[in-house]
């Protein structure tokens, strides 16, 4: 007999009005007290805004490793025709690859780094587990942006994950100028969940991974949300890197200069927050876009 486990909403979503709902769950799920690489004033800072900026969290000399191995494989035909693969639409250039850390052994290594993956045990205390991972490139002249939205609106709602364990990080490995496009985060939006309007249509990631529809939220909500916590932009050298969490309210603008902007963005969901069924979508996202391989990183 087979027996289904019922989970409870805690944050509803895709309904027919958009839904406020307070933060049900921790920031930092670690203890103060847990011994790891980021600073107790961090971890308050992370908890207060949503957001922790790293100066320098890999070399230089690193950053030449890992964007060699990005322009590798964005130059790969074969990497190209994988369903892993996202192009512009205007451009038909590739815009990101996903599941890298299990396409290119180089980002494995760096998952795998303790100076990375050991943020993210410190922060939702407890072992770890790779829910997304992706190379982005945003070339210059043109390279479109990603429109606001919280991530874990997406990830509750398509992927199934049930509550807010969930820890991103961006690392530059070119310059981020104010002007090239750069993440710009709602400090403290992460304490609100808005829960967006309208259905999820069947395969909306073959969509929205060029462009955000659903779960998008409405201008209104935003007004309010930028009126009430401003808009940060992030700006730093290549080896750079901004932890940020799943609620955070984000986005980017175009990168119109000939500057381009690109990143490895390495997603960790917490081995006790692991995914279930989607929560307001009809069918689950690709594993390669919301892993259902709940083993932690070592």
């Amino acid at each position: 007999m087979t027996t289904t486990t019922h989970v409870t909403d805690l944050y509803p979503t895709r309904g027919a009005t958009e839904v406020v709902t307070p933060r049900q769950d921790p920031v930092v799920w670690g203890s103060p007290d847990t011994p790891g690489p980021v600073s107790a004033g961090d971890l308050q800072a992370l908890d207060r805004d949503g957001f922790l900026a790293v100066d320098q969290l890999i070399g230089p000399d690193e950053v030449e490793v890992y964007r060699r191995e990005l322009d590798r494989l964005v130059t790969d035909p074969g990497i190209r025709a994988d369903e892993r693969s996202i192009v512009e639409p205007k451009s038909q250039e590739i815009r990101s690859v996903f599941e890298v850390h299990k396409i290119s052994e180089v980002f494995a290594r760096l998952v795998r780094d303790e100076r990375v993956v050991g943020r993210a045990r410190q922060i939702l205390g407890s072992d770890v587990y790779v829910h997304q991972s992706r190379i982005n490139v945003k070339p210059g002249f043109g390279a479109s942006g990603f429109y606001w939205h919280s991530d874990f609106e997406t990830w509750h709602a398509e992927d199934g994950l049930p509550n807010m364990r969930t820890i991103s990080v961006s690392i530059a490995l070119t310059e981020n100028y104010d002007t090239n496009g750069g993440l710009m985060i709602m400090p403290g939006s992460h304490k609100t969940f808005l829960g967006c309007a309208g259905a999820t249509p069947k395969d909306n990631y073959k969509k929205s991974l060029q462009m955000q529809d659903a779960g998008t939220p409405s201008d209104e909500a935003l007004t309010t949300m930028a009126s009430e916590y401003g808009i940060k932009l992030f700006t730093g050298k290549a080896g750079s890197a901004t932890w940020f969490d799943c609620n955070c309210m984000h986005g980017s603008g175009d990168n119109i200069t000939p500057f381009p902007r690109s990143n490895v963005f390495i997603v960790f969901n917490s081995v006790e927050n692991t995914a279930v069924e989607p929560f307001a979508a009809p069918i689950r996202r690709p594993e390669f876009i919301g892993a259902r391989d709940f083993t932690p990183v070592r």
